[in-house]
């Protein structure tokens, strides 16, 4: 059996790391103790990579209905048969007497689901076939008092089951009946393989406990705003891709999941990416309480370190880790024949003149701007003459892999950082140079807003001099250097939605972009509120937060003949576009 449809799958975190389960009841992702340590299931890329299924022997015409659990990421699945119908809820549990920002500091990685019979009486089978490291490993599986211990490489996976396995050749198997009333719990533990063994605990009440640690991070942070519901899953969505141990925020909790089928533009995205980095903060500030802004933000200022010549790399692994060098693994087929499956992102050698806007104006998102330390100055002072350098060609929003080019929207927010860091300089203090730095500001808005715009085209287009249109400048009147309501910006929005939108109302990126973006049609979103048209704003919005999966994620992109959710799922991105654009309709000044 091969993977289902990206939009198939289900979201599981423990703020740590996180599964994903398909509607018929398959886990084929989980990376235990960190989003981007090695799978244990990954059926995701290649149907002999291990997966962990429960669910009803006979297949019904009826799908499975599923929700999340009081607004939490515990997820309640009903399956039906033709002899009746049972609930799996299932969940990686938080910590026991975990709450709200607790939940996650110290995952005890443990996956639970919890049978319970609803109507009539339903055959179940219960398929376990653990493939640890990226599916290189088969492990012995041994069964006994009620558990199969999965025992090869660096883990050892200690499920417990209130029915008995068969175990051969690296699959454990049972069939077994539940009836209406009853309740069977399973759960699946991971420990390092020269350590104690995980405790046992019980299914029922850990799931229980998850759920009261998501709701109190649900009560800590109100939202006052329009589509609520909406909102609350997404921030919800966002502190799932949350490393709580560090604050990061990952992009996405998967990797190598195309965005063109049997393509090869297939990358991992479970890093995180200093380019999202304001967004999130404004998402995180719109939705949530002081502490997780703070701590993304103290997370992004220790990970770039002390800065020097060399650009701040733009992202990093989840405790700040720089090299994330990429490679490939051969022996893994990919999603939909999808290939190469890629572990690691060179994209973090890059040069992108955004990082440094990025950091300095997440600074002033913050509720009070709480002194620096001598080593924050310095950062700042050395993100702003970065941003001196912005004739410098870079690989710009989209991750380019070929030669620099100069991108109208990294040069916009090498102004930004300017900006900000003249609006900064009495707290950066002697480091600061703001008259230079005010000079180079003016001399770049000056410049884009005569080279960046193309009279042929009637817009600005994405590269100084190029023809060609990209969404990347919709984050223009965010950065300030421009207003929506400028004629030529406006010009710009109206070209983009017109040439740049599909058939099914979503903006690709570029004009051969194979997809819809969901983020940047939720820029597009803002930038028609900022422009006064909040109608046309609100339409597109709801027909756009509408493409979302029946559990409210969204992946990457969207494939506009089918349908179909494409890329890396579910994207920080995306909900984090949802969450602004819906503030922005509350608030069309927001900045």
């Amino acid at each position: 059996m091969s993977a289902s449809e990206i939009a198939d799958y289900g979201l599981l975190s423990d703020c740590a790391s996180a599964a994903l389960v398909s509607r018929n009841g398959s886990i084929d992702w989980w990376c235990p103790g960190r989003f981007d340590a090695p799978s244990v299931f990954g059926r995701l890329l290649d149907a002999d990579a291990g997966h962990w299924t429960l669910c009803p022997v006979a297949a019904s015409d009826r799908p499975a209905e599923r929700e999340y659990v009081e607004d939490s990421l515990v997820l309640r699945t009903v399956h039906h048969s033709g002899d009746g119908a049972v609930a799996v809820t299932e969940g990686l549990v938080a910590e026991p007497g975990a709450r709200g920002h607790e939940l996650g500091r110290n995952s005890p990685m443990v996956l639970a689901r919890v049978v319970e019979g609803l109507t009539g009486t339903v055959r179940m089978r219960c398929e376990y076939v653990p493939r640890p490291d990226y599916g290189l490993i088969v492990p012995y599986l041994h069964c006994r008092d009620g558990q199969v211990l999965a025992d090869a490489g660096p883990l050892t996976l200690h499920l417990y089951s209130p029915v008995p396995l068969d175990c051969a050749h690296g699959r454990a198997y049972a069939e077994f009946d539940v009836s209406a009333g009853q309740v069977l719990g399973f759960h699946l533990a991971s420990a390092p393989a020269y350590g104690p063994p995980p405790q046992r605990l019980d299914p029922a009440p850990a799931l229980a406990e998850t759920v009261e640690a998501w709701r109190v991070i649900r009560e800590l942070h109100p939202y006052a705003g329009r589509y609520p519901e909406l909102v609350r899953r997404s921030a919800l969505v966002v502190q799932g891709l949350t490393y709580r141990p560090s604050g990061a925020v990952v992009a996405a909790v998967t990797m190598s999941l195309p965005a063109r089928l049997g393509g090869t533009e297939n990358y991992d995205y479970r890093y995180a990416w200093l380019r999202d980095f304001i967004l999130t903060m404004r998402a995180l500030w719109v939705t949530t309480c002081p502490e997780d802004t703070g701590r993304l933000f103290d997370w992004a200022g220790r990970s770039a370190g002390r800065t020097g010549d060399e650009p701040v790399p733009i992202m990093y692994g989840v405790t700040g880790e720089r090299d994330l060098s990429e490679y490939s693994l051969d022996h893994l087929h990919g999603y939909a024949g999808s290939r190469p499956v890629r572990v690691g992102n060179d994209a973090w050698r890059q040069r992108q003149h955004d990082v440094p806007g990025v950091l300095i104006g997440a600074y002033l998102l913050r509720d009070e701007l709480r002194p620096l330390s001598d080593e924050s100055k310095a950062l700042f002072a050395g993100l702003a003459e970065q941003a001196t350098h912005w004739r410098e060609p870079d690989a710009g929003m989209w991750e380019d892999r070929g030669p620099g080019r100069h991108y109208v929207a990294s040069k916009a927010m090498c102004w930004g950082a300017l900006d900000s860091a003249v609006k900064l300089a009495p707290i950066i203090g002697s480091h600061a140079d703001p008259e230079r730095w005010a000079a180079v500001r003016d001399e770049i808005r000056a410049t884009l807003l005569r080279d960046g715009w193309n009279d042929r085209v009637g817009a600005y287009t994405g590269v100084i001099g190029s023809p060609e249109l990209d969404a990347s400048v919709l984050v223009m009147p965010g950065t300030g250097i421009v207003p929506a309501t400028d004629p030529r910006m406006r010009a710009t929005i109206e070209a983009i939605a017109t040439n740049l939108m599909t058939d099914d109302g979503l903006v690709r990126r570029w004009p051969d972009d194979p997809a819809g973006f969901v983020a940047c049609t939720f820029w597009l979103v803002e930038c028609l509120a900022m422009a006064g048209e909040t109608e046309r704003a609100a339409a597109l919005f709801e027909r756009t937060a509408a493409r979302a999966n029946d559990l409210g994620l969204f992946a990457e992109q969207i494939d506009p003949r089918t349908g179909e959710h494409l890329g890396n799922t579910p994207l920080a991105l995306s909900h984090v576009g949802l969450i602004g654009a819906a503030w922005r309709l509350t608030k069309p000044e927001f900045d």
